[in-house]
This record gives structure tokens, sequence and C-alpha cells, in this order.
């Protein structure tokens, strides 16, 4: 698998898993030693770290979450995928604008991702053009 399409496959997976909140979903696309950044202070190791990192999230979640992906921007191994969500913890609305770089395995696996976000309280959509990909 090329890192166009495995960067695609990781945008269409979280895409569809986030609202949903399917753990293992997007878990499945992790190496099995892959590191998850949540941010530069809060590292993930191993599926099983992210699987911890991602429940934690939904945990704090009480409606499903609105999600936009952006096409990924590819080269090499490396991807770059903007994405935007509006989440709901407590019932309020939270939007978080980001991008995650990824860096894939020879199996198409994520082995490094980095999350790169900001966050506001309410609800905003993402502006126009900006995550006309997945979701």
């Amino acid at each position: 698998m090329n890192t166009r399409e495995a960067a695609e496959r990781w945008a269409n997976a979280w895409a569809k898993c986030w609202p949903a909140q399917d753990v293992d979903g997007i878990v499945a696309l992790q190496a099995k030693d892959g590191d998850h950044w949540a941010s530069m202070f809060r590292p993930y190791r191993g599926r099983e770290g992210l699987r911890s990192y991602v429940r934690e999230c939904f945990d704090e979640e009480t409606r499903p979450a609105e999600v936009w992906f952006g096409e990924p921007q590819v080269d090499g191994s490396l991807a770059a995928v903007e994405y935007w969500a509006v989440t709901y913890p407590n019932d309020q609305p939270l939007t978080i604008s980001g991008c995650t770089l990824l860096r894939f395995d020879a199996d198409g696996l994520v082995a490094e991702a980095r999350d790169y976000s900001h966050v506001k309280e309410g609800r905003f959509l993402p502006p126009a053009g900006l995550c006309n990909g997945k979701g």
C-alpha cells in the first residue's frame, strides 16, 4: 500500500469511527509499536496506548462528534491531514481544528502520528474549502 492510499484509509477510518466512537476501528490502523502524540507533551505508545487515549477522549463526549477531514498531503512515507471536529463534552459544543502528521510503515500502518490542534468553545463549522474531503 502506498502512502497516499494509507493516508486516505486513515482519514476515512477516523471520519467514520470518531462519530461512532469505534475505538477498535481507529486502533486497527496503528502499527503494533506505533506512537501517537496527542500533543508533544502526551505520547501514547503502541496500540494499547492509542486505545487508552481514544477511550479517554470518547468517554468525555456525550453526543456524536461532527468531523471533517481534508485530502492528505503526501511526501514519501509521510502525510499531513487537516481535520475539523465539533465534539460535545457534557453536551457543550467544543470545536477542534488541527492537523495530524503521519508516518506509515511498509504495511500502511501508522508508525508515528503527531497531532497539532486548536480548541475553541462553541460550534464552528470549517471554513469553505478547508476540509472538503472525508466526513
